[in-house]
């Protein structure tokens, strides 16, 4: 029955593996493609193209980490092994969820309406607010470097103490789990200021709905539109986002303490969930991605009818 769990969670992984590479690799396609033939790409695109790379790269990077945990778990004894997998899947993640962030803080400038001084002087310098907040992210980033080091170094000091095996005692499995926890809470940032923007975005069409009732004007305006999806794009990715972050709050504990692949591979597959299911989100959200898939789609229907007649 354990192996039957396994498997299973095993080939959900592996399934949203594919999904998610499918849905960035597309989104980075199309937007590449566009910046190749026009020689410019708008800043929205560019954010979506640098989330879709940093988001493949994780996927990669979760999937390595994956068949280790599965096949040879015991390479985590070697530093350098450890190394890279912690370096690269906080670097991948760190910029992941920090491109997400910005895109939300986009469509927040982009969409809302706010007669404030600050809102105007910060909306006309969009772009540099964006580059700002990229580069606080690397200094954030910084610090992520240096727990990942004192990580590293209690991990493989743990594992060779304990002669290489996960029987560690409770006090260092603590150690390791508080370590990883500083690690995590960096992602703390990212989520308030898309919750800010979400709570703005609302706060904006709330007032907007009662300045067209005011008027005697029709609610469902284009602006209220704008809003309402807008609204529904920030709304996901803070949901999927707060079911990745608790999976990654979770993670630790749920390796150092339970020590149960079963329970290792479910929390793996909660962690693909948000850079595999949001890039779909994405596409439908954006009209230039939604409509080059339905005609992508559109041409797949219409060469799989060619097929079917030439072999009926």
């Amino acid at each position: 029955m354990s192996s039957e769990i396994e498997n299973l969670l095993l080939t959900l992984v592996i399934g949203e593996f594919i999904t998610g590479m499918l849905g960035n690799g597309f989104i980075g396609l199309v937007n590449c493609i566009d910046w190749v033939n026009n020689h410019k790409i708008s800043s929205v695109d560019f954010i979506l193209t640098s989330l879709a790379i940093s988001r493949i790269a994780y996927l990669w990077i979760v999937l390595f980490d994956l068949f280790v945990i599965v096949l040879r778990p015991h390479i985590y004894a070697i530093a350098e092994i450890t190394t890279f997998i912690n370096f690269f899947w906080t670097v991948t993640n760190h910029l992941a969820t920090w491109f997400a962030t910005c895109l939300s803080i986009f469509y927040f400038f982009k969409i809302a309406h706010f007669s404030h001084p600050c809102f105007a002087w910060l909306k006309r310098r969009l772009s540099r607010v964006l580059l700002v907040l990229l580069l606080g992210s690397l200094f954030l980033m910084f610090f992520s470097f240096l727990s990942i080091n004192t990580f590293n170094t209690l991990w493989i000091e743990a594992y060779g103490r304990h002669e290489k095996n996960f029987t560690w005692s409770s006090d260092v499995s603590k150690t390791l789990y508080f370590n990883s926890l500083n690690i995590n809470l960096f992602s703390l940032i990212p989520f308030l200021l898309s919750l800010t923007s979400l709570l703005l975005l609302f706060l904006s069409l709330v007032r907007h709905i009662r300045n067209l009732k005011f008027n005697s004007m029709d609610t469902r305006d284009f602006s209220t539109v704008a809003h309402i999806r807008a609204m529904k794009m920030v709304m996901y990715f803070l949901l999927l986002f707060i079911v990745h972050s608790i999976s990654s709050l979770s993670s630790g504990w749920i390796f150092f303490s339970l020590k149960q692949q079963e329970a290792t591979l479910f929390v793996i597959f909660l962690l693909t969930i948000f850079p595999s299911g949001h890039s779909f989100i994405l596409i439908l959200g954006n009209s230039k991605l939604r409509q080059t898939a339905l005609q992508l789609l559109r041409h797949f229907k219409c060469h799989l009818k060619r097929v079917k007649s030439l072999t009926s």
